[in-house]
């Protein structure tokens, strides 16, 4: 997540939200009118007992008496498991509020959302209806096409961290599926970018056929991971898919990936979110920005409605066995599938935002309030998730549950995960121990050592052997890399990899110590913590910054396109544009661009880890030097396999081949640091690596049970060099890949037309033991036995 878009772009727009107001004119008689989140009822007047304490608490408000339920069979119900369950012939509805004074559940037929309408209410008895802070009934009776909601009131008071307010109707955090607009991008009824949201009802009918699948359960050493938006995967009309931007689009193209190499999709969030969330003209493309990447979270159970080809039919039922169709034909062609999961915020915002669910359900235990009730904000996006209370670690905890046991998911990749390791709101010893600790200073957003919510993660049995990798950091300045609690289990995004890899290979001086490092698995980073080199998800490029293609092309951010001045978006890149900035530039320039992608490529794919590729990078998918397109819905973030095909014989046939040679060799995926018994460091000559700080060349040797010995090298001066390869008695040295050569020379695969005569041309360099490698190259040589040794 950039944490510089969240300066900005994340904060509800006033003109577009109203901030919370307590109290609200009553409607005429026998009309419920929901507006932007607003829901007043009014057929019977039944007076709300008026509260103290200043003129807007001393008003009144009016809601509904219940009518008279012709439906529905209702009995005091269970207080768990939260949310709606089918039970013996009914659902029970159980939702967690210590706060409220009275709970109303909401139930509302799929017509009647779209005509702004409460089918039912069922008041809640307090008495017979809530066993300690949970309040549950139950119901039996006709479910079809049936949604919910929740009513609470209490007291509205910011300072202390109240937000009550009977004129909303809420979502349950538990709901399965959120049911509003069905169409990406559409506004709602009368143009609200905010309509009123519902959870689906369950009924027995809702089954999917699994066919038998069950948890891939590749090793961690073995991953190479795809970094996925489903929406911009299969959006373009060169698509060519039947159901494009959906999760059927991305079936339809799944096999592409299995061409690609790659064993696992890290799908950007699929958590229901809302795209209109800052809805406005950009004047700059004569189009509407929308919340194109999701980071901002509306319900952590519900699959993203509206990137399902079936929208809200059948109440959101076929949307999810369409994500799990999805994840079932993964599975098929061996691909696992990471979810990019949100916890550190959600989409209610600020103080000025909307109660959606969490912040009208208990805002004071969903969020980490200061003293006076403001919002902390080191998510950088208003507010702060309260992960480490004991009623928050728990939803996150039943939440990965869910999508594991339920959805078969293989893993999550956590959002600003270092937020998951401060202390909550209500953090103290007795709190969480249950007695005081002499000394305990611990304050609100401190950083634990060992934090419950990532212990329990850690050690939950239905999580166990399920991929866990945090964003080891967080937009309040906890930077954690390398130093994340893993219990053994946690990877993490390798930023200082990124940061490293970039700046080496475009010829920055002081820096091939640190390469070496980010070739072995970062040991610096993992080693002394008992960490192996799967904990570092290494990667050149991500959905945030440039893509690998910009990355060569533009020294400077171009961001003009979000209508926000350049401003928005990170201005420290490493990025070089090999002499002309922009797409526009010499043939030179050009051999030369593609030349470092190679190389940012090939590193990654010989460097110890975890390699994740971004998606379109495999064919040079450019936005234009944009480093921020979190608010484009446009050609922008769409994969283009039109120019996908462009490249198939170019740089797509490099990375296909170079992720095929990754896995070949043994010693490409270890599960241990390398050690000297099987990696030797050289410079120009075998055996004396420069490691000096003008030194821009790194090469090494590799013990391979499979390939026999692997020879790497990188030269990332500007000058070209003529290497002595290591003395191996009786064998010769084989070029395979040297980057400087155009495709299809590039990789010397079997297949390719006059391997032997390519080969041949080196033959007085190799019988030499000498090797030519241009500026900004980098090579892969194998081992063979010399027939005329």
């Amino acid at each position: 997540m950039d944490l510089i878009r969240c300066t900005s772009c994340f904060q509800h727009s006033p003109t577009l939200i109203a901030p919370t107001f307590r109290h609200r004119t009553t409607p005429k008689p026998n009309l419920t009118t929901i507006s932007n989140n607003h829901a007043t009822v009014s057929t019977t007047r039944m007076v709300v007992k008026a509260r103290g304490g200043g003129a807007a608490e001393a008003e009144t408000a009016l809601v509904d008496k219940p009518k008279v339920l012709k439906r529905f069979q209702v009995s005091d119900g269970h207080p768990a498991p939260f949310g709606a369950t089918i039970q013996d012939g009914g659902v029970n509805f159980a939702i967690y509020s210590a706060n409220a004074t009275s709970a109303t559940l909401c139930l509302i037929s799929l017509s009647d959302l779209q005509q702004n309408r409460v089918t039912e209410q069922i008041p809640l008895d307090p008495l017979a209806n809530k066993t300690g802070d949970v309040w549950h009934v139950f119901l039996k009776g006709n479910f079809k096409d049936m949604l919910y909601g929740y009513i609470f009131d209490g007291e509205f008071s910011p300072e202390i961290g109240h937000y009550y307010d009977s004129s909303r109707i809420l979502l349950d955090p538990y709901a399965k599926a959120v049911i509003s607009r069905g169409e990406f991008g559409a506004l709602g009824p009368e143009d609200n970018c905010w309509p009123q949201m519902a959870g689906m009802v369950p009924t027995s009918e809702d089954q999917f056929d699994w066919e038998g699948d069950l948890p891939l359960r590749h090793p961690g050493r073995d991953l190479i991971i795809y970094e996925m938006h489903v929406r911009g995967y299969t959006r373009h009309e060169s698509s060519g898919t039947k159901f494009p931007g959906t999760y059927c689009g991305v079936v339809e193209k799944l096999d592409h990936l299995k061409e690609l190499g790659v064993n696992c999709i890290e799908l950007m969030p699929c958590h229901e979110f809302n795209e209109l969330e800052y809805y406005s003209y950009n004047s700059v493309l004569g189009d509407y920005k929308l919340n194109f990447w999701g980071y901002s979270t509306i319900n952590y159970f519900s699959p993203m409605i509206r990137y399902s080809s079936s929208g809200i039919r059948s109440c959101g039922r076929d949307a999810i066995n369409e994500f799990k169709y999805l994840v079932k034909e993964a599975h098929k062609r061996g691909i696992e599938v990471i979810m990019d999961v949100v916890f550190n915020h959600t989409a209610e915002g600020n103080e000025k935002g909307l109660s959606v669910s969490f912040r009208g359900v208990d805002n004071c235990v969903y969020y980490m309030l200061a003293p006076k009730g403001e919002y902390y904000n080191y998510s950088g996006c208003g507010n702060t998730f309260n992960c480490n209370h004991p009623v928050v670690r728990q939803f996150i905890l039943d939440c990965l549950r869910y999508w594991v046991a339920e959805m078969h998911v293989d893993g999550f990749r956590f959002d600003l995960a270092s937020i998951m390791t401060r202390s909550s709101s209500l953090w103290d010893s007795v709190n969480v121990y249950g007695d005081p600790l002499e000394g305990d200073l611990i304050t609100t957003g401190t950083p634990l050592s060992n934090p419950p919510l990532i212990d329990m993660m850690s050690n939950d049995p239905v999580l166990h052997g399920v991929k866990l990798i945090a964003e080891a950091w967080d937009a309040g300045g906890l930077y954690q890399v390398g130093r994340f609690p893993h219990w053994g289990v946690w990877s993490e995004w390798n930023g200082k990899y990124r940061d490293i890899v970039r700046q080496f290979i475009k010829g920055t001086d002081g820096l091939s110590g640190a390469f070496a490092e980010c070739l072995c698995g970062s040991p610096n980073l993992y080693q002394k913590g008992g960490g192996k080199p799967w904990n570092s998800v290494n990667f050149i490029c991500a959905h945030d910054g440039f893509t690998l293609a910009d990355l060569v092309t533009y020294n400077n951010k171009h961001n003009l396109a979000n209508g926000e001045d350049n401003n928005d978006g990170e201005s420290h890149n490493y990025s070089w544009n090999c002499g002309q900035e922009g797409e526009f530039a010499s043939i030179s320039v050009k051999k030369l661009r593609k030349r470092q992608m190679r190389n940012f490529f090939l590193c990654l794919m010989v460097s110890q880890g975890v390699p994740m590729i971004h998606m379109g990078d495999e064919y040079g998918h450019t936005k234009g030097g944009n480093n921020n397109t979190y608010c484009h819905d446009n050609y922008i973030n769409y994969f283009r396999w039109d120019k996908k095909e462009e490249s198939a014989s170019d740089l797509f046939r490099f990375f296909c081949l170079m992720t095929m040679f990754r896995r070949e060799c043994e010693s490409l995926g270890l599960n241990d640091f390398p050690t000297a018994e099987r990696l030797q460091w050289h410079g120009h000559t075998p055996g004396k690596p420069d490691w000096s700080d003008t030194s821009r060349f790194v090469a090494f040797t590799l013990i391979d049970s499979v390939k026999g010995e692997i020879y790497v090298a990188f030269n990332t001066s500007h000058l070209p060099v003529t290497i002595t390869l290591p003395d191996r008695p009786g064998y010769r040295w084989e070029p395979l890949v040297d980057t400087s050569k155009p495709a299809p020379f590039d990789f010397l695969s079997n297949e390719v037309p006059e391997r032997d005569l390519a080969i041949k041309q080196y033959a007085h360099f190799l019988d030499a033991n000498l090797y030519p490698m241009l500026s900004y190259s980098s090579i892969v040589l194998l081992l063979s036995p010399d027939e005329n040794a």
